[in-house]
């Protein structure tokens, strides 16, 4: 492997060391229920970065489905979930074993990072209201989270390959908007699904907090 490559596997295991989520195991090993949603999480996410389309080999597009994930299982937890698809990916003959690191590291933890600012920005300035949830911390984030990965990928391909950044601009970030929008559909379209039918499974998300004070006021 490269220098870059062992640099994004040090900085991704670094970043996930200082903050492992030790009451995932507890929870995984006796909730039944947590391990088909932890599962199935895992096998959306393959079929999602799967289905990738481009013109160059570095510069692919595919939904995302990041804030969805940082919104159901914490930042923490869904970091480490993220990493599951990559090494299946890896042991599909899908990406090289060398580019986990930094697959990771620009595919899955600082989208979710990034993801997870934003959410904490809405709930710190916003009111807390199950619209605002949806639309801002789902819908919105989504759009802004999939334009922040086609930002850092971009650069990424750009410092270490043999792209120009006006080729990247004219033939990969053009895609922004039109991807911008599903992606944020797409996790729009989940979270309400969920707060509506298994709120228990959205752990950033509390009926008490967001629908019975505003129902008490």
């Amino acid at each position: 492997m490269t220098v870059i490559q062992w640099g994004g596997y040090l900085v991704g295991c670094g970043i996930l060391l200082r903050n492992i989520p030790y009451d995932f195991w507890p929870k995984f090993k006796q909730d039944k229920h947590y391990q088909h949603l932890v599962f199935a999480t895992v096998v959306i996410l393959l079929l999602l970065w799967f289905l990738r389309a481009g013109i160059h080999e570095d510069l692919q597009v595919h939904f995302l489905g990041i804030t969805a994930l940082m919104l159901m299982h914490g930042w923490r937890i869904a970091a480490f979930i993220g990493l599951l698809p990559l090494v299946l990916m890896a042991m599909l003959g899908s990406i090289t074993g060398g580019d986990i690191g930094i697959a990771a590291l620009v595919g899955v933890i600082l989208p979710i990072l990034f993801s997870t600012g934003i959410f904490l920005l809405s709930y710190r300035f916003l009111t807390h209201h199950i619209f605002i949830y949806i639309f801002v911390a789902a819908f919105i984030n989504g759009a802004l989270t999939m334009c922040f990965h086609l930002l850092l990928n971009s650069g990424w391909i750009y410092w270490v390959g043999d792209v120009s950044w006006q080729y990247i601009v004219d033939n990969y970030l053009i895609l922004m908007p039109l991807m911008a929008f599903p992606e944020a559909l797409l996790n729009g379209m989940i979270i309400t699904l969920l707060i509506v039918y298994k709120p228990e499974w959205v752990r950033t998300f509390s009926e008490c907090e967001y629908i019975d004070d505003r129902e008490q006021k």
